[in-house]
């Protein structure tokens, strides 16, 4: 382990199993269910429910999530729970433009899909078990941290508009007071409908009903045919080797193949050789990212919609071509504009059998759309502002076709045998930061905790944020811890700004498995998160 970087937190660890989440509340829910007898998919739906009610900023029933899915016995699969575009979502029906919140900013969720198919296929307690976390926390009431008051803050004026967002989620029109309970029976009402019946009645029962005649009073895109046409999608994980590691990604629609791309290009260069912290390591690392961002705006879509050339982006040759772009002695020039951001959640969970999942979820920007469903408690995603308007261009809005999405889940294996789990929120800044934390580790051997805690940059380029317009204004943000690096950055060309510690973006969540069982569990302290381990 690196002896140098200290972490503030324990390094959790346990032998029988470990969770990782961005709540206290939702990583107990977990280790719950493992305790009980669950398997790593049990805990992932339980987890996922509970952050959907404590981290209503960040994800629930009314956004979309990815899945990666690793059984003991070595069968890998990814589980698509995004949703598609509503039927009535036309280019024609926003050519004045795609709202960022609101009613007409909503997509048809997809996450419980996504929890129907895992549970259908590889879980083992009855939904009434996994819900039920979520549904105490919703009906007796979560306590508001000092994080959810910041971000309730920032979102008054999409949150007040909504009676059901207004009412539940703040204290008359401002944040709840710190530790004040934030209750939510209507959703505690649904997932008790849930608990009774599972997905099939939010998708295509009464339930269905009422969620989509709640949109429709507030004039929002998605129907009752959009709600029963709503499924997920198994599909193979797709890899590249980086480091004698051989990492897995969730596929498009979903762009981890970013991440990949950054991992290849990286591969070609001797990193052990340069300073963790150093201004060399960290230019490589910038400037394999904008390389990869290029082609993740070229070919970042449905692959329903475009055949999508990944054996050629994630060969050996691709990234040669990309690595020899670089120049190690300068940044590439980009113009300046203005910057975008998005909110979303990550968990991983690590079962006593060696079953693992990685996932991650979303309502895309903090609280969504702001906009309650009618008397569901669900509140919806804006996930309408991840598509593009222009004729021609890969991720153009289609009714029925799936958005490009920022969210990725990777896992990483050793010989053949799981190795680690991690991932994070915070939409474009989601891949690279997963790079450094895959860096830190698998290069220079820092445990989960280190490697969370660690001081990190991102990287913001023109033209590629994820919202529609694209932002990005070209600045290269440093956490203090990096500071020292400042200097030689900016004479390489870089466009710097120094941040305090632990004020850069993303939250991460790690679990390593190491060859004698031990599970080391890491959690971020730049948000709520929380890891445990039994």
């Amino acid at each position: 382990m690196h002896p140098a970087l200290r972490s503030h937190r324990p390094l959790i660890m346990g032998r029988r199993g470990a969770v990782a989440t961005n709540h206290p509340v939702a990583t107990q829910a977990g280790l719950d269910v493992l305790r009980a007898g669950g398997n790593a998919v049990d805990a992932t739906i339980a987890v996922s429910l509970a952050l959907g009610v404590v981290e209503p900023h960040m994800s629930g029933l009314g956004g979309d999530g990815f899945f990666q899915l690793h059984l003991a016995g070595g069968e890998g699969v990814c589980v698509n729970a995004t949703g598609a575009a509503p039927r009535a979502a036309t280019p024609v029906a926003y050519a004045a433009g795609i709202p960022v919140e609101g009613p007409r900013s909503t997509s048809t969720p997809g996450l419980l899909a996504g929890l129907a198919l895992l549970h259908e296929r590889h879980g083992t307690l009855p939904w009434a078990r996994l819900v039920a976390p979520a549904e105490e926390a919703a009906r007796d009431g979560f306590a508001a941290t000092h994080h959810y008051r910041h971000f309730a803050g920032e979102n008054l004026g999409k949150l007040r508009p909504s009676p059901g967002s207004a009412a539940r989620l703040l204290a008359d029109g401002a944040p709840p007071a710190l530790g004040a309970l934030v209750v939510q029976p209507e959703l505690a009402e649904t997932l008790a409908e849930i608990a009774r019946g599972g997905a099939e009645g939010f998708y295509r029962g009464a339930l269905a009903q009422r969620l989509a005649a709640g949109i429709a009073a507030d004039g929002g895109p998605v129907a009752a045919a959009d709600l029963a046409a709503c499924t997920a999608e198994a599909q193979p994980p797709i890899a590249v080797p980086f480091c004698g590691f051989e990492v897995r990604q969730t596929p498009p629609n979903s762009t981890g193949f970013a991440f990949l791309q950054m991992l290849r290009i990286l591969d070609r260069f001797d990193l052990a050789a340069l300073d963790l912290d150093g201004a060399g390591l960290i230019h490589l690392m910038v400037e394999a990212k904008k390389l990869a961002f290029l082609d993740r705006e070229r070919w970042g879509a449905d692959p329903r919609g475009l055949d999508i050339p990944l054996d050629r982006l994630l060969s050996e040759g691709h990234a040669a071509e990309l690595a020899a772009r670089i120049d190690p002695r300068r940044a590439a020039a980009l113009p300046v504009r203005e910057d975008a951001t998005g909110d979303t959640t990550y968990f991983c969970v690590v079962d006593a059998a060696g079953n693992a999942v990685s996932a991650i979820q979303s309502l895309n920007s903090a609280f969504g759309s702001g906009v309650t469903a009618g008397d569901t408690g669900v509140l919806l995603n804006n996930r309408m502002a991840y598509w593009h308007l222009q004729p021609g261009h890969p991720n153009r809005l289609a009714p029925g076709m799936r958005v490009r999405h920022t969210m990725n889940a990777p896992m990483v294996f050793k010989d053949g045998a799981l190795w680690g789990v991690f991932g994070t929120p915070g939409a474009d800044n989601q891949v690279q930061v997963n790079l450094q934390v895959m860096v830190a580790m698998a290069v220079f051997g820092l445990d989960p905790q280190q490697a969370v805690e660690m001081p990190r940059w991102t990287s913001s380029q023109p033209g590629q944020g994820a919202n529609y317009p694209h932002g990005g204004d070209s600045t290269l943000t440093l956490e203090r811890g990096l500071g020292a690096a400042a200097p030689a950055l900016e004479a390489m060309g870089h466009r710097v700004k120094v941040v305090g510690p632990l004020e850069g973006p993303c939250s991460v969540e790690a679990i390593r498995v190491l060859p004698n069982g031990v599970r080391m569990a890491g959690s971020d302290p730049r948000r709520d998160g929380w890891a445990g381990a039994c």
